[in-house]
C-alpha cells in the first residue's frame, strides 16, 4: 500500500511539474509574441492612423469615480486622443447593472478633460479583455486600434487583438506603482493561458448586436 501511494504521488508530481511548465511556457509566447508592439505615450502621433484608441475598463469607485488604474488609463488614452494617433476614444467596460456604469464614467471624465462627446463610444458590454477587442471588431467595426491599459495586462491585450486580425499597437498606463500588483501579475499569468486558449476556438462574446462604426458620432451610443 505503501508503494502504491508513492507511485501516485510521484504521478501527481510529474502531472504538476508538466502542466506548470506549459502555463508558464504558454505566459513566455504571449508576452513574447506581443513586446514589439509597445510603443510609449511620447511616441504616438498622426503618422498612426488608428480607428480608434480602445481603453479597457478598470472597475469605479462607489461614489462613481475611476479607479487610480482606470484614472491612468484615461489620461493616457486622452493625451494619445490629443496627439492625433487615432479621432476617436472607445471606452469599453461593464455596464451589466443599472446601478454600475463604468463605460459612462469613463466617458463623463474624457469629457471634463476637453474630448468632445462626439469622439467618445461607449462599449456596454465590454465584460472581458477578449470580449472587448471582439466587439471592437465586430460591432465598432475596428480594424487598425491603439490599446491603453497598464503594461503587465497590454500583453494579453495585443495577443487577443492579433488572434482576432486586429492590428494594434498598445500603450503602457503604468504612472506609478499600483498596490497588489504582485497578486494581479500572478494572476495574469492564468488569464494568459485562458485567452491563448479562447483566441483559438474563438467563442462569441456575451452580446452581439447591430454594428456601430467607430468613424460615427459617438453619442449613438450614449443611454
Amino acid at each position: 500500500m505503501k508503494r502504491w501511494s508513492m507511485s501516485i504521488l510521484k504521478i501527481l508530481v510529474v502531472i504538476f511539474l508538466v502542466g506548470t511548465a506549459i502555463m508558464l511556457g504558454i505566459n513566455f509566447y504571449v508576452v513574447r509574441s506581443a513586446k514589439d508592439r509597445l510603443v510609449t505615450k511620447g511616441h504616438t502621433d498622426s503618422t498612426i492612423h488608428a480607428d480608434c484608441i480602445l481603453v479597457l475598463g478598470a472597475g469605479i469607485r462607489a461614489d462613481g469615480s475611476p479607479t487610480p488604474m482606470l484614472k491612468d488609463r484615461l489620461d493616457t488614452a486622452i493625451e494619445v486622443y490629443k496627439s492625433g494617433a487615432a479621432p476617436k476614444l472607445l471606452m469599453s467596460g461593464d455596464h451589466s447593472r443599472e446601478d454600475y456604469d463604468e463605460v459612462q464614467t469613463m466617458k463623463d471624465y474624457a469629457i471634463d478633460k476637453g474630448v468632445p462627446s462626439e469622439d467618445i463610444f461607449m462599449d456596454h458590454a465590454g465584460f472581458s479583455t477578449y470580449e472587448s477587442l471582439y466587439r471592437a471588431r465586430d460591432i465598432f467595426q475596428a480594424q487598425n486600434i491603439v490599446i491603453v491599459t497598464q503594461k503587465y495586462h497590454l500583453y494579453r491585450a495585443l495577443y487577443t487583438a492579433e488572434a482576432l486580425s486586429l492590428q494594434a499597437l498598445g500603450v503602457p498606463a503604468d504612472t506609478k506603482t499600483y498596490g497588489g500588483q504582485t497578486y494581479r501579475d500572478l494572476r495574469e499569468i492564468l488569464a494568459r493561458n485562458k485567452d491563448f486558449l479562447t483566441s483559438i476556438y474563438k467563442p462569441k462574446p456575451t452580446y452581439l448586436g447591430d454594428t456601430i462604426p467607430v468613424n460615427g458620432n459617438g453619442n449613438i451610443t450614449n443611454d
